[in-house]
Formats: C-alpha cells, structure tokens, sequence
C-alpha cells in the first residue's frame, strides 16, 4: 500500500497544542510583548509563542541578515577580515545609531563586523553592504534570496540596518530561523555576539544586549529598538548540551526586553529537555529495494535528530519507521524512502522523513525481470 504523504516537522508543527497532550508542565510565565518565541535549538521547535507569525518592523534585528550575509561572503573568500573598505558619503552620514567611520580613516572588515554587531552601527551596516554587493539596494536582494532559501517566507528586506520602512518586515518565527541559522552555518564567527564592548575612532560604546553581564550562560545575539517596533531582543543561551534561542518584541524598555527574555530562557531550560533520537547517518531500518542490484539499503538521517519534550518523559518516546513499498531502484543516497513516527505514552509527537543512506542502482536485466516475477504475485 502506497505509504502516506510525509510530512517535514518543523516548529510551526510542534506548537502548544501537541505539547498539550503530553505530561502536564506549568505554563510559561506570562510575557510584556507584543510577540515572542522560545525555540529548541537543536530540534527547532517551538516551546511556546504568542503571536509568532505577526508582521513586525524588526529593527536592529535585521543586521543578524546583514551579518549572515557577510559572513557567507568571507567564507567564499571573496571578503577577508583585514581587507581595508572605503566609506562612502552615504555610509557616513548613516542615520540612528553609528560606529563613527569616516571617509577619509581607513577601517577594515572586522572592524565593522563589530561596529555592526556590537555597536550596533547602522555605517557600518552600509559599508559592509556596499563593499559586498557594491550598493545597500542590490544587498538587500541577497539578503531576501537568503531569508527564502532559510525558509522565512514572512519576511522582506529593503535595507540593511533596519530603520523604517513600509515594506521592511518579518515576523518573530522568522527571526528564530535566521538567529539559528547564523549559529549553526557560522560557528566561527558567532563569538562576535558575546563582545560586551568595542572602542572605535577612541569612542567606546556598550553591546546593549544587558543579559550577557546578567546570566553567564547568555552568548548572544542583538538588540533593537525603534518606536514603531518598541525594544526588542533575540536571545541565545547556552546550558551543558542544550540550547535556546528566544526572540521577544516590542517590549516598553530596555531593562524589559532583558527580563522577559530571561524568563523565556529559563523556562524553557527549566521544563524541557532535548532528546537526541538518532545520530548522523546511523541506520534506523533496512529497507528492501526491487529491481536493484542491492536487496537492501540502509535507511537513516542526514543530519542528528533531536526531539524537545517536556523534562523527564524522554524515555517514554517511541518510534517506528514506516517505508515506501515497493520501492523500486534506482534509488540515490539522500532520497525520501520513509517516514519516522514517533509517540509519547501512545499519542502521535512527531514525524520526520527518512531517507536513503546509500544508493541502489538498478540491477541487470535479469535483476529485474525476476523482480517484475516476483512483484506480481506480491
């Protein structure tokens, strides 16, 4: 029999209401903001959130954009960290929060990559923007080619540094998928988001993340703040093997974007665990293959498998994996052939589609005459 549509688990699948058939947890503490999300790092879900996929004006958020764009860039080496860029008029006379470059000092790549990141500097964005792209205006369309391809299918840039504009938006769950994304794809450069301070043009500004002085375990991300989006803070916390990124928005002041956030945080820590399920490329099941030059084929996951649930319930969890049958070859590694199921105490948690861990080419013609036989009488 045909096997079910498989289905991707991603947060917006794993929302309060799945939760809610599983062992009662305290509710999470009520949060002073417009929007929120506590996101699983690992697994990528949703905790809890109250408003995740409303419009916004992200502010400041958006240079995470800015940064991951950049950061890619480095990374193909056609940017480096101590290449010298020039700042032009309109970097310079940038509007709202500033590094203080100017045009006629020399500043290289990182400088502004802090500047941005811990001064928050809207030139920065700009020089950074230009130097990449060679106009904020074509920078802000790869910066929309990245916020497709990571998914953030409510979000639309049309600048760099984040001041308003009509047609520059996102929504708190698509910032949880940047602010994971930029982790995970640019772990060596994430350590710019732990610098408390920066001293540029002997001017020394203070990263205005408060959490990074208040809980150790804070290493990141970005404030931001205009008056239309109020003051707003994606957090990410780091305890022993876990880790949380939480996204509030528009509190009514600085010290109450850092509180609720650190209640998000700790709540989360506190009531929930991470379940790794399976590691990378561990075979889950053999899966028999029609027609190949292989029987069998080992069936598994690209990447580890994580489950968040609340904390101490892991070991109830179980799986079992469901294939397509038949499945005729050929067959390439990374290709769907499944689906894993996964319950708690007998009610549906989960499902998350299993794929080939190695190819099956297609068998002789004898192979598969005999195959063709055999499926017949099947």
């Amino acid at each position: 029999m045909p096997m079910r549509a498989l289905h991707v688990l991603i947060f917006a699948f794993l929302s309060s209401a799945l939760f809610a058939q599983q062992p009662a947890i305290p509710n999470a503490p009520p949060i002073a903001a417009k929007a929120y999300v506590l996101a699983d790092f690992n697994s990528g879900q949703l905790l809890v959130s109250q408003n995740p996929n409303q419009r916004i004006e992200p502010a400041s958020l958006t240079k995470l954009m800015t940064a991951y764009v950049t950061f890619g860039v480095l990374r193909q080496k056609t940017l480096k960290l101590d290449q010298v860029v020039p700042v032009s008029t309109r970097a310079w006379k940038s509007e709202g929060s500033r590094m203080f470059i100017e045009p006629n000092k020399p500043v290289v790549v990182e400088e502004l990559l802090k500047g941005m990141i811990v001064q928050s500097g809207n030139d920065a964005c700009v020089a950074l923007a230009e130097a990449v792209a060679g106009s904020e205006d074509v920078f802000a369309q790869v910066m929309n080619r990245e916020a497709q391809r990571l998914g953030m299918k409510s979000t639309n840039f049309v600048n760099s540094t984040g001041l308003p504009h009509p047609q520059h938006y996102t929504t708190a769950y698509d910032l949880s998928l940047l602010a994971r994304a930029l982790i995970r794809d640019f772990p060596e450069y994430y350590p710019y988001y732990s610098i408390k301070e920066y001293r540029y043009n002997n001017i020394t500004q203070s990263n205005r993340n408060r959490l990074l002085w208040v809980d150790p375990t804070v290493d990141g991300m970005k404030t931001g703040y205009t008056e239309n989006a109020g003051y707003c803070l994606i957090t990410s916390a780091h305890r022993g093997p876990r880790r949380l990124v939480a996204v509030v928005l528009g509190t009514s002041s600085e010290s109450m974007r850092a509180t609720e956030s650190q209640k998000l945080v700790n709540y989360g820590f506190q009531f929930y665990d991470t379940v790794r399920l399976y590691e990378k490329g561990q075979a889950v099941s053999a899966v028999r293959v029609w027609k190949g030059s292989t029987n069998a084929i080992k069936a598994g996951f690209p990447n580890d498998l994580y489950l968040s649930v609340p904390k101490g319930v892991g070991e109830k969890l179980k799986a079992r994996v469901e294939t397509q049958q038949p499945l005729l070859a050929p067959v390439a590694a990374g290709q769907n052939i499944g689906v894993l199921r996964v319950e708690l105490d007998g009610k549906p948690y989960g499902e998350f589609p299993v794929v080939a861990l190695e190819q099956a080419p297609l068998a002789g013609i004898f192979g598969r005459g005999w195959d063709s036989l055999r499926l017949l009488f099947k």
